[in-house]
Formats: C-alpha cells, structure tokens, sequence
C-alpha cells in the first residue's frame, strides 16, 4: 500500500512512495496534523542521489517495525532538498547550530509549529559503534516529549532565534578595491594541494569558483602561480577518477585526496560549472585537453540528462542495482576480454591492474596527467568498454527538471556554443531557454520545478540563475528578447525576493510559504548562493540595458560581502566576480551591422568583465547612434562611461580589446 508521497512529481519523494511510513509532503496540512495529534513533527529531507539517504531508507523507512513506531510517535514528513532549499536551508542551518555541521541525510525533529528542537544527519537503525540507533532515538524524542516539553519549547525558540540571527552581517569598514582581488588570491594560493590540486584534503569538491577567480587573475595580471594552481586542479581531476572518462561528465566529488575515488552521483550543476572552467582554462591557453573535457561534458549532458523537450535533468544516482558504484568499475578481466587487440593499450592508459585500485575492481583514471588525447587502439577501447557499460543497469535518473540548475547549464551552453561556433549546443540552449519560458513559467511567476507540470513557487537562486542565463542567450544569439526576458525576471527576483530593510535577497518569495525563518544566504557551496548569483546577473544585465535600480542592488551585495569574500574565498568564489564587476569595471561591447568576422573576434575570447550585445538592435541605450547595417557595421567598446574608437578591421578590434587588459 502506498502513501500520500505516490502523488508527488518529486523521483526522491515517490522512491519512498512504498514505505510502511505515513509519509507526508511538505506542507501546512502535515503541521495541522501535528497539531491535532499533538505530537512532533519529524522531518527527514534528503535528495535522490544521496547515497547514505538510501541507507538510512533501506535500514529504517522500509522497516515494518520502525515504520510502526515513526507513525505512532510524529508526523512524519519528506523534503526533497533539491526541489525545497527554503525548507533544507531553515533545518540545515538547525542541523548546524546543534552539532557544528551538516549533510544529508538531515533528520529534525519540531514542535509542531515547525520549530526545530533537535536535529541530526545519518542515525543506523540500532545503536552501534558510538552512533545512537534510529529506533531508541525515536523513543527518546517522545520521552521528552511527555515529560520535558517545556523544555523542548524553550530549546525550540533558542534554535529558531539562532537561526534568524544567521542572517546578519557586520557592516564594511570600507569599499571594495584591487586590494581585495590580491587577498583573495593569496588566501587561495595558499590552501592548493601542491601535489593533486584543489583545495584542502579528502574529501575533494571541485570548488570551480576559486578555480575560475585563479584563472581570471592570471588573465588580468599576468601572474602565473595563479594559472599554474588552477591547471594542476583541472588537469587533475580530468585525469582522475572523478572524471567519467568513457561518456564524459564529472562525478560530485572524490573521497581521497587525488580525485580517484569518487561519490559517484553526477549532478547537473556540477556538469554545468565544471564546463564552464574548462571552457575558460581553453579560451585562457588554447590547450586541446581543456577543449576535450569541456566537449565531452557537455555532451554527456546532452546525451544522458536531456529531456525531449530540452530542459535537463537534476542528476544519475551513485548506485546501481543498489551498490554504489556498480555500474562504473571493471576488472581486469573485462577489460581484456571487451577490448581485445586495444586491451595492452586500454590497461595501460586507464592504470587497470588485477588487484583493483578500489574495492578490488578498477576505477578507470587516466595515469599521466594532462595527456588526454587518446590514441587510436586506446580510443578505440573506449568506445568497446562504453558500448558494453551501455548493456548494465544504469544508476537511477533523477528526470526532474530544476528551473536554478538548467540555468546553470544554460549560462554554459550559450557560452561555449558561442565560443567554439558548435551550432548543436547553440540550438540546444535556445531549445532550453524556450522549454524554461514555456513549461517553468505559469501565469508570469517562475516555478522551481517541472516533471511533467511545474510544482514549487521557484526560489531566488532559480531568478538569480536565470538572469546570467538569459543574458548568455542574447550573447550568443543577438536576440533582443533574451533580454527582455532577464529584465523581466530581474524585476521580479527584486520585487518578490529583495529584503527591504537590508541588503540582499531572501531565499523564498513574499508570497511563498512562511517557515519559522526566513532564510537569506551568502555564501557559495557546491552552488553559488542567489546573492552571489543575483549581483552578477544584475551588475551584468544593467551594463547592457542602464537599469539604475539593478546595478544599486547588485552594487549594495558586493560592498557588504567584499570583505569577507577577501578573507574566505572558498566561501564566496562567485561573488569575486561580482566584485570584479562592480570594482574593475563591466566592458560594453557593441558590434553594429552584419559582421561576422568581429563577433566571432569577440566570442573566441574569454572577456570576464564584458557584456556583448548584436544582431537585432532592442531598447538598450548602448544601440544609440549605433545604426550601421551590413557590412559597414562597426565594434564599440566602451568601459566606465568611456568609450573607445569604434574598430571596423579585426585588426583595429584587436587592438582595442588588448587595451582593455
């Protein structure tokens, strides 16, 4: 028999649809429920491609007895973080307020206005090892609730006050200057792994952020310490197991220190960042390796996570067949047997060997670093293993389609597509952009998610998001409505989300669900916070259209977190490049007319700092007096309110871009 969870569109929620659990979604029902009972509320959120959210599914949720007990004891509610941050990031930061981190799976008890009392990750099923079983702790929540509720009550309001001071930030001792990009660098500098790259010891995320800061201070400084730390984290980890090197596409993270062993879970967002470095590690250096990483990435996702409609989606599972990793590992065996001829050159160049580098299997890693280009036997072998891989059971497929996480993907698509001239990825942004406008979008209010029919009012990383996203669109398309559509929802993102005592957005909108908090967040993870996302999408929107009331919003983040971003780069990696933005200036590039050789002069290169607008002349003031057509069309670049001669040669285009530095 099923619970209420079979109804939801959610594949994280409908996986427990079976439980012996009483399930309840997210919701005031399941509140009003506890209040009629009066029991606790307990609140397990988690995501699909959780590993450790399955174990705990496995050893508790579908255990008659622990079912009983969970039904007897609360209402018990499901959260699927992905489709629900509001609610993860209230409970999370609960979860960090009582044990000083957190993770999924989240576990949280509250009363039942919602208000958390206690709060966990992963519990066994029974006591062990030092680690309190499920079942006992169940039976100690409802012990105190019968005896100390009190206090309960009073831990309950400690918690949720903490929460709400959460969101305060000390205001600047001063604004923003180059200073801050140098202290930002330093701080990077020094937290590289010299030997495997990236940031820090196991485990390993690939902390794009810092990554891409790295390579944008090289471009603008010249200051080779700062490439030579970002190429050994990219030619690292595209060597290194984390990397599928037979479909393409990254895996979440690595759990040792030389990104062999990954979590095996591959996340659209991830493929969407990690694209966008590559992207610009290529643009940077014209290395062929960074060019091969970033065309076999995107077309893992335009191959595997592509709706037929065009929205991608969220993310494969690390399990297969219910073990982790399963369908990623070979012996040695296979791999002779599969690649025949090519199997020398396959074992040698992916280091298979009869023992196993994990678990007694073989995580395929290609041994020398920054040696891509694969042979033809070697080439050959791969194309022999992924057709036999093609043949197992693939890890599930999470096929809902995120409104924040397609425009991530997006923003990379457009980007790339105009960068290298791939008509395919271009088409396919487009088809994205127009899947977001037509399925995400439902009486003007942008939803969060969508399986079939959009659920969720969407949140302000899905408008932060989608702003950068649109504004990619017309740079590469010269179409004048992608930038309607990012003023659009630009104003929106501000009218529904933007607090009105203070800087910032917050998480969920005026008119969405008020929780026990209102959560606003500023620092960046595995995804950039929607401050982070909101200052660059709207310091790089107003650039082209003027808008005064973007550009002060933006300006007012950046001069908060400039600080702190200077001292925890790690922490706010993409609102380094707001503040680039909003100290080093935006560059407004113009190309008038029908001049292919000129937009393709700009495209080619990486121009962190600019904003580019052609093709169809809109209400951008940057197109006054620049009415040329055909080939007499000319390029104006203009930074800080000055403007340089207008280049009508590459040549003269050239020169011009270099001035700009």
């Amino acid at each position: 028999m099923t619970n209420r969870l079979a109804n939801e569109t959610s594949p994280y929620l409908r996986q427990h649809a079976d439980n012996p659990v009483d399930w309840w979604p997210w919701g005031p029902e399941a509140l009003a429920e506890a209040k009629r009972r009066d029991v606790p509320v307990l609140i397990s959120v988690g995501y699909s491609a959780c590993h450790w959210c399955h174990v705990m599914a496995h050893e508790s949720f579908e255990d008659e007895a622990t079912g009983e007990l969970m039904n007897r004891l609360f209402v018990n509610v499901k959260v699927d973080r992905e489709e629900r941050p509001d609610v993860d990031a209230v409970y999370m930061d609960a979860v960090q307020a009582m044990n000083g981190h957190g993770g999924w799976p989240m576990t949280v008890f509250c009363l039942p206005d919602g208000k958390p009392f206690f709060a966990g990750t992963y519990f066994p099923k029974t006591t062990r090892g030092g680690h309190l079983g499920f079942a006992e702790l169940c039976e100690r929540i409802n012990e105190l609730w019968r005896t100390r509720r009190n206090d309960l009550i009073e831990q309950a309001t400690a918690i949720t006050e903490a929460i709400d001071e959460g969101v305060q930030l000390p205001q600047p001792t001063r604004e923003p200057d180059d200073e801050l990009f140098a202290a930002a660098t330093s701080a990077l500098i020094g937290q590289i792994d010299v030997t495997d790259g990236g940031f820090g010891g196991a485990p390993k995320f690939p902390q794009t952020f810092a990554i891409d800061a790295l390579l944008r201070h090289y471009a603008r400084t010249g200051d080779t310490t700062a490439l030579d730390a970002a190429l050994l984290s990219l030619d690292a980890m595209a060597a290194g197991g984390i990397y599928d090197h037979l479909a393409g596409g990254f895996a979440r993270y690595a759990t040792d220190r030389r990104w062999l062993i990954p979590h095996f879970e591959k996340m659209l967002y991830d493929q969407a960042l990690l694209a966008r470095v590559y992207l610009h590690a290529w643009q940077l250096t014209g290395e062929q390796r960074y060019r091969q990483t970033l065309d076999e990435t995107i077309d893992y996702v335009l191959h595997d996570l592509r709706h037929r409609l065009g929205g991608f989606f969220s993310a494969e599972d690390a399990d297969s067949e219910g073990v982790e990793g399963k369908f990623y590992v070979w012996s040695l065996d296979e791999v002779r047997t599969i690649c025949g001829a090519d199997a020398d050159a396959v074992i040698e160049w992916f280091g298979v060997t009869e023992h196993g580098n994990w678990e007694h299997t073989n995580i395929l890693e290609r041994v020398v670093r920054g040696d891509l280009a694969r042979p033809d036997d070697v080439e050959r072998g791969r194309r022999a293993l992924l057709n036999e891989r093609n043949t197992r059971i693939r890890p599930g497929l999470d096929d809902k389609v995120l409104t924040e996480w397609n425009a991530l993907m997006l923003s990379t698509i457009a980007e790339a597509a105009a960068a290298t001239g791939t008509t395919e990825w271009l088409d396919a942004a487009v088809t994205n952009a127009n899947f977001l406008c037509d399925n995400l979008r439902v009486n003007g209010r942008w939803m969060r998610s969508w399986q079939g029919e959009a659920r969720v009012l969407a949140f302000s990383a899905d408008y932060g998001a989608l702003v950068d996203a649109f504004v990619r669109v017309h740079e590469a398309t010269g179409d004048p409505r992608w930038l309607d559509e990012a003023a659009t929802t630009a104003d929106a993102l501000l009218d529904l989300f933007a607090d009105p005592e203070d800087i910032g957005v917050f998480t969920n909108g005026s008119d969405g669900d008020q929780l026990v908090a209102r959560p606003k967040e500023f620092m960046d993870n595995a995804t950039a916070c929607a401050n982070s996302l909101a200052a660059v999408g709207l310091l790089r929107l107003s650039a082209i259209t003027g808008n005064d009331r973007h550009r002060e919003f933006a300006t007012a983040i950046v001069d908060r977190l400039a600080e702190a971003a200077a001292r925890l780069p790690l922490g706010f990696g993409h609102l380094l490049l707001a503040a680039e933005l909003r100290v080093l200036g935006v560059d407004e590039i113009v190309i008038s007319g029908d001049r292919p050789d000129l937009l393709a002069d700009v495209q080619q290169r990486w121009l962190p700092r600019s904003v580019l607008t052609w093709g169809t002349p809109g209400s951008s003031p940057l197109w006054e007096g620049r009415t040329e057509s055909g080939g007499e069309g000319r390029a104006y670049i203009c930074r800080q309110m000055m403007c340089a001669a207008p280049a009508s040669t590459v040549e003269e285009l050239n020169d011009r871009l270099r001035a700009l530095g």
